[in-house]
């Protein structure tokens, strides 16, 4: 029996496995499908203050420190929540394994939001893409699309200049209305980064003979590439837990709806911003919230 289990393995996550740990409770981190989550992703951490590497290293760097506290991790996810008779939980995981605690905090983040058009799906890992630092390596040379507006799209684009022979930026809207000031400044000063505005794709489909890829906007105009990397948003994730617990539009848990010894922390939670930083604040209010508990219980 544990007392605490955290979900997921982004710096909300490790955080908490900290204080938790700090705290001497036995503490379990059930890491998710990918250690570090989106985090685990970025090339250039450039906006947690104190921090000059990539997310991956910052990720690894919170890891060793929470085990230095006794936390344990389990490369694993959660596929359900049973409530027990006795007030604790059981974590059902998709290895087979079941883990047992006294309390638990859902840290499990968000998943970049999919791209509904004709194709996407079928082209899914054969030139369409949800992650540049993942798959950029393999468009050395060749001529890409980003699609969206947001940070998370003007930094693929950076990330990708520096490998692909062209980049193009096909943002719904008129201009980059919700990026940083410096990355849209960024963005305008690399000479193979072009910004296609008041652009959306309906389809994507491979050339026929070629490898290459055309995308047809809504205009019925086509531009033919190499690869499409999506950067459209993020959908919580929590396919894991019942309906009972209420969430907002993009499936964010909202802290009221948790029962008694449930915290929730980073992403996945409600009404805060999507930031490094903010996942940190939220992993260690979640912690502290979950050692005030079980110290109440004794």
């Amino acid at each position: 029996m544990y007392d605490v289990i955290i979900l997921g393995s982004g710096p909300a996550g490790w955080t908490a496995a900290i204080y938790c740990g700090r705290a001497n409770k036995n503490t379990l981190v059930v890491t998710g499908a990918s250690l570090g989550g989106q985090t685990g992703e970025i090339a250039k951490l450039e906006n947690y203050p104190g921090w000059a590497g990539s997310g991956m290293e910052l990720i690894l760097f919170m890891k060793k420190q929470a085990e230095s506290f006794g936390a344990k991790s389990e490369s694993a996810s959660a596929t359900d929540i049973k409530f027990n008779a006795d007030g604790t939980y059981s974590i059902i995981c998709d290895n087979g394994k079941t883990f047992d605690s006294k309390t638990v905090i859902l840290a499990t983040g968000a998943s970049a939001r999919r791209l509904e058009i004709d194709g996407a799906k079928e082209l899914f890992g054969h030139g369409v893409s949800y992650c540049a630092t993942c798959d950029g390596f393999f468009y050395s040379g060749r001529d890409v699309l980003v699609i969206g507006g947001g940070n998370t799209a003007l930094n693929d684009a950076l990330y990708l200049a520096d490998i692909a022979k062209s980049v193009k930026i096909v943002y719904r809207k008129s201009e980059f209305f919700r990026a940083e000031a410096v990355l849209r400044d960024r963005v305008t000063a690399k000479e193979n980064i072009e910004c296609v505005y008041n652009t959306e794709l309906k389809s994507v489909a491979q050339k026929t003979g070629s490898d290459k890829l055309i995308a047809t906007t809504t205009d019925n105009k086509e531009i033919e590439c190499d690869g499409i990397f999506v950067a459209i948003g993020h959908e919580a994730n929590t396919d894991y837990l019942t309906e009972s617990i209420k969430r907002d539009e993009i499936g964010r848990i909202a802290s009221e709806s948790l029962p008694s010894g449930m915290f929730v922390a980073g992403d996945v939670k409600s009404n805060i911003k999507m930031q490094v930083a903010t996942a940190v604040g939220t992993g260690c209010s979640a912690a502290m919230d979950a050692i005030q508990y079980l110290n109440a219980k004794k």
